[in-house]
């Protein structure tokens, strides 16, 4: 039996200039291909998607490559990619959306497919909020992250916005329900662990006005928020916004935020794995993790790396003295392989 992944991705296949047309308006045809900056739809020709082929059938059709980054998927990544999208749902609906045709039937609500509630904090819990969630173009997360100078907001399906999210006083009071970011916590295997909550002012000019604007649910031990492909080479940090401050500088190498300086040190490495950037934060838990870190990534044999901020952390920097003296900084501190590959030039 043909799965539902495969069925929607032949039908993309078919149409595929339509869907390039639609979700990759950056690029232009030329012969029997799409091309384009990357699947994030940036303006270029690194990037190409076969359309049509011979009359006797073409199983390429739909199938994209980026010479840039060796990445390559079908339609369906395009959708997911362009989107900001996270869960294969939410992915499929899009896609039978474009192609116009039915979305499957919601559970009913007292069905036997129906959920039962998922415990507080749970995975499961996690995973539903994070669901709930929109992606954060045009919305106060971008706000919020533009405010502190992180753009790209189409490059983040890691993230989302969630207009009226639980929030429970540590010490009792009423619950309230305010605007929150998102953030996705994954395993080496993609497999969705756990939510990071940012609470925010409706305006996303800030921080939400409580005690504790930062919490995490679900399993974070190892896991963290993840920011580009997996390679050889990754940043590894505490904070979301310190780790796309220099992502922003480095937008095409892969980062991880681990959401605090323990669960930095924890942090599992992937197979294949040989440099590993630390960013330090200021402070000596900061340094103390970094230590851990290192020693552990020296143990399996990846190569570790400290990135040191002039300021507090890496947004005090990006904030202060702006995107291109950051990616100054950063390439000099970078191993001469990876300033060549990741620093824009």
């Amino acid at each position: 039996m043909t799965s539902p992944a495969t069925e929607l991705s032949h039908l993309l296949a078919e149409n595929a200039e339509a869907v390039c047309r639609y979700y990759l308006p950056s690029g232009r045809k030329q012969g029997h291909y799409w091309l384009v900056g990357n699947v994030q739809n940036n303006p270029g020709r690194s990037m190409f998607v076969r359309l049509s082929g011979p009359s006797s059938g073409n199983r390429a059709a739909g199938k994209w490559t980026d010479a840039a980054t060796g990445q390559h998927g079908d339609l369906l990544d395009v959708i997911r990619e362009t989107r900001g999208l996270v869960d294969f749902k939410d992915v499929a609906d899009e896609a039978r959306r474009f192609l116009s045709l039915p979305l499957p039937d919601p559970p009913r609500p007292h069905s036997p497919r129906s959920q039962p509630p998922a415990a507080t904090g749970s995975q499961e819990a996690a995973r539903r909020l994070f669901a709930m969630g929109v992606p954060i173009r045009a919305t106060p997360v971008e706000t919020y992250l533009r405010g502190r100078g992180i753009g790209t907001a189409d490059r983040m399906p890691s993230l989302r916005f969630h207009s009226a999210c639980f929030y429970r006083p540590e010490g009792g009071g009423s619950v309230a329900r305010l605007p929150a970011m998102l953030a996705a916590i994954t395993d080496l295997e993609g497999r969705h662990t756990g939510t990071h909550r940012t609470w925010l002012r409706p305006d996303g000019s800030a921080k939400a006005d409580i005690d504790t604007p930062r919490r995490a649910m679900g399993a974070l031990l190892g896991n963290g928020v993840r920011f580009g492909a997996p390679g050889d080479v990754l940043i590894a940090g505490e904070g979301i916004e310190t780790v796309l401050s220099v992502r922003s500088a480095l937008p095409e190498m892969p980062a991880l935020a681990a959401l605090s300086s323990g669960h930095l040190a924890a942090i599992r490495f992937a197979a294949g794995l040989r440099r590993l950037y630390v960013l330090r934060d200021r402070d000596p838990a900061g340094a103390a993790a970094r230590d851990r870190l290192q020693a552990r990534a020296a143990e399996v044999g990846i190569e570790a790396l400290t990135l040191t901020p002039r300021l507090g952390d890496f947004n005090d920097d990006l904030r202060r003295y702006g995107l291109a003296a950051l990616q100054t900084r950063l390439r000099l501190h970078l191993h001469a392989e990876d300033a060549a590959r990741f620093v824009p030039v």
